[in-house]
């Protein structure tokens, strides 16, 4: 009796060490400065820190007066109010009408002036931010709080770089919610980057280029070189050059910075090289579909075996032009499925009654409903990678960013069609809706995607979280990151190297060369001697 006693509670203690041991190490809450950006980067920013709140951590948020979504007052985090006149919500749904224009008509100059015109909204965004952290640095009672606050690391979004410029003055760890910096893709100032086959974001290329490909991919790169180095760093060079000790530009800041919490993955994205400090939590935003709303629900059966589409053009354009939205409703029409399209303009002319016209959807939950069979999308990063999570094939419209990008992904791998913008109208989109309904391999590739995304030993979320926390417990991690960037461009190419070695070699031959003409001229000196 005492033996078998003996046993269970030998028993039970090596079961309560065991249950410890797979505990990971505990993190008392922190104290996190969160810079974000607006519109739909906020979406996911939020949802990180929904989670970083209920795992006991105090947060502070940066926003803007004119912020579109961040609210000043939230159960999340306490906020601090920047007065930024940042007010681009016309801006999109022009540029998206000039856009498709400039395709239909092959009008070159008003591509090239939607162009310019786009570079310019975006260095005037920079411009806003860059006075913005003058703004902070001017306000010696903010400067004072930030100080006394104590963080223990600054959580940013690197697509406008403010965050940056303050964490380096504050001298706090930065964590980096990223997939796009101040230039384009974050590897591309990362990790060594061949322009080989990693194409460039704009390019539309994949990982497989020819020559004439390859070409175009170092023009793009040459435009994201231009780009960084002519409309995005002088606005914060001044900023730099006067409160930064040092100096400092936004490359060297972004390649400071300890964690990457990368919003992407190998199932999504092309193979490329990467570094320690990068966690990829692509999908880290998804979850299970929750129940729909009631009403929702009824419609969504009342579908029957034929299914349900879902149609979305992301947070930024309200909807297409008026032509367009007939056509498109006119293809819906003739279906036999239910479609929910979420549209703001006006209602199309020719809407059908098995179309139902929404402002918002849940859009996580629809594309989680087994009756969901096809996602008409822009090809935003969250819907993509929300669409891979659940397994529903893609129709993209690209509308600008890195949109195309996306979507030609997926499209590469099967899973989705991609309808260029000048190209949309009722022939094209109705042949690219019954395409990927009634072919299956569009259906059996997404859900393949979907299969390998899932099976992971850590969920997206769980990676995210635990590298905050480690940045925390450890006050940064400097020893994931490479000091490469301290580097002059010669060294990192080892161009000085192969100059000590080519004159090496050439001083060596010129050398050889030298010592056998001299023999060569004294032998024949010889023998011009013997013959006189």
């Amino acid at each position: 009796m005492g033996t078998m006693s003996l046993h269970r509670v030998c028993g039970v203690f090596v079961f309560f060490s065991l249950c410890l041991i797979s505990f990971p190490p505990h993190c008392h809450g922190g104290n996190i400065l969160v810079f974000p950006v607006d519109g739909s980067h906020w979406i996911n920013m939020k949802i990180l820190l929904e989670e970083l709140h209920a795992r006991g951590h105090n947060l502070t948020v940066i926003r803007a007066s004119t912020s579109w979504y961040i609210p000043e007052k939230s159960p999340l985090y306490t906020s601090i109010t920047l007065e930024v006149g940042i007010g681009m919500e016309d801006f999109f749904d022009e540029f998206l009408k000039e856009q498709m224009q400039a395709q239909r008509e092959g009008a070159s100059l008003l591509t090239l002036k939607l162009t310019m015109d786009f570079l310019s909204m975006i260095s005037q965004a920079h411009s806003l931010w860059a006075d913005a952290v003058l703004q902070i640095f001017e306000n010696q009672n903010l400067i004072e709080s930030l100080k006394d606050s104590q963080y223990d690391l600054v959580l940013t979004d690197p697509a406008m770089a403010p965050g940056l410029v303050l964490a380096k003055y504050l001298k706090l760890p930065i964590v980096l919610n990223v997939r796009w910096i101040t230039s384009g893709e974050g590897h591309f100032v990362l990790a060594p980057s061949p322009l080989s086959y990693i194409p460039v974001p704009g390019s539309g290329l994949t990982d497989k280029m020819n020559f004439i490909q390859r070409v175009k991919n170092m023009l793009f790169y040459g435009i994201i070189l231009f780009q960084q180095r002519f409309m995005v760093g002088p606005h914060y060079q001044a900023v730099c050059d006067k409160h930064i000790e040092g100096g400092c530009d936004i490359i060297s800041l972004l390649q400071e910075a300890d964690i990457w919490l990368f919003r992407s993955d190998f199932v999504f994205d092309f193979p490329r090289p990467t570094m320690p400090n990068v966690v990829y939590i692509g999908g880290f935003q998804c979850k299970p579909a929750q129940p729909l709303p009631a009403d929702l629900e009824d419609f969504v059966q009342s579908a029957g075996e034929h299914g349900v589409i879902i149609m979305t053009l992301g947070t930024l354009v309200n909807a297409l032009p008026n032509d367009i939205a007939d056509e498109i409703a006119s293809v819906f029409a003739k279906l036999p499925q239910k479609v929910i399209w979420r549209h703001k303009g006006e209602r199309p002319s020719t809407l059908g009654n098995n179309t139902l016209i929404v402002d918002w959807m849940p859009q996580k939950d629809l594309l989680g409903h087994p009756q969901t069979r096809v996602f008409v999308a822009h090809g935003g990063t969250n819907g993509v990678q929300e669409a891979i999570y659940h397994g529903v094939p893609v129709l993209g419209i690209p509308l600008f960013f890195d949109q195309y990008d996306n979507l030609l992904r997926l499209q590469e791998r099967g899973a989705a069609k991609i309808i260029r913008l000048g190209d949309v109208n009722g022939n094209t989109f109705e042949q690219g809706i019954r395409e990927l309904l009634y072919q299956d391999s569009y259906r059996q590739n997404i859900q393949r995607m979907s299969r390998l995304h899932r099976d992971q030993q850590v969920a997206p979320m769980d990676q995210a979280v635990f590298w905050v926390e480690y940045v925390i417990r450890h006050k940064g991690a400097p020893h994931l990151r490479t000091e490469a960037y301290k580097m002059p461009w010669y060294s990192y190419y080892c161009v000085d190297v192969l100059l000590l070695l080519l004159t090496a070699v050439t001083v060596l031959l010129m050398s050889t060369v030298a010592i056998f003409r001299f023999l060569f001229c004294r032998r024949q000196r010889k023998t011009k001697s013997k013959q006189n």
